[in-house]
């Protein structure tokens, strides 16, 4: 069985029109999920959490796309 995992974070963003965030070392790692339907949960409470504030913005990361081991690896995945 293929694991499908997705990250949720957020934090603050520099212009709400934009995904730049305005201090990296603020972002909120909600957590990781072993399905979207969890992280699309999780990501709905946070955004709705911080509904009041523009500035705030979550995002579901799509971390199954990134391990998949089919893929090659792109020139700078491989510099680490």
């Amino acid at each position: 069985m293929t694991q499908r995992l997705h990250l949720v974070f957020g934090g603050e963003l520099v212009n709400p029109t934009d995904t730049a965030f305005k201090n990296v070392d603020d972002i909120h790692i909600v957590g990781i999920f072993p399905n979207y339907a969890t992280a699309f949960d999780a990501w709905k409470n946070e955004a709705q959490r911080t509904v009041d504030n523009a500035h705030m913005r979550y995002f579901i990361a799509h971390l199954h796309r990134l391990r998949d081991e089919e893929t090659p690896a792109s020139p700078t995945e491989e510099l680490g």
